[in-house]
């Protein structure tokens, strides 16, 4: 019985494990907090989603939207702006869109994260809809135009930080989607008896 840890090394690895446990426990709910505190506060540029349009008519001040396209390695997509730059007022419901081509010969998915930037613009930039809400599978050469439907809020004009503003970036980029290994046909399969056995 040499190898049994003693009482004193049983109490002593006790709060080590339930630290690891409880580190283990937080560190999967953290990404998602992280995640809603992002969207729920416009923290780090993350613009926010609308249900719909501002209920005021837009507003004198103009700001100019550049928009910024990427893929990440591993994506064989060629992504761009259809317009690079466009002037806005704020409050004016605008759609823009973005030009995607498969360049592969295989079926492929991509999910496009965003932001904004400057940082502190995240909370007025109000997207109503955009390819990014929800990943995109293409077929093999297959070209599509992506909408974004967005508006910057009127209550911008409010916050100080943002008193000098006159351009906002609203950048894309597209990421793969790792897709689930394929089961074996037989695996689909129900077992069937065999014989008489």
């Amino acid at each position: 019985m040499a190898n049994e840890p003693t009482r004193r090394e049983q109490a002593a690895a006790s709060p080590k494990v339930a630290a690891r446990r409880g580190l283990t426990r937080d560190a999967a709910v953290a990404v998602p907090f992280y995640n809603w505190f992002c969207r729920a506060t416009g923290f780090n540029g993350t613009t926010q989603v609308a249900t719909s349009a501002p209920s005021g008519a837009p507003l004198a001040r103009k700001v100019s939207v550049r928009f910024d396209s990427n893929v990440a390695g591993g994506l064989p997509w060629k992504f761009e702006p259809e317009q690079t730059e466009i002037e806005v007022r704020v409050g004016e419901v605008v759609t823009v869109y973005y030009a995607v081509t498969n360049q592969s010969a295989r079926t492929t998915t991509g999910q496009a994260a965003y932001n904004v930037a400057p940082l502190t613009v995240g909370a007025y930039f109000q997207k109503i809809n955009c390819f990014c809400f929800t990943e995109q599978t293409m077929a093999p050469g297959e070209k599509r135009e992506m909408p974004v439907v967005f508006y910057v809020d009127p209550s911008i004009v409010n916050d100080g930080d943002n008193d000098g503003l006159n351009t906002i970036t609203l950048s894309y980029t597209f990421y793969p989607v790792r897709e689930a290994a394929p089961k074996p046909i037989a695996a689909g399969e129900p077992e069937k008896p065999r014989g008489n056995l």
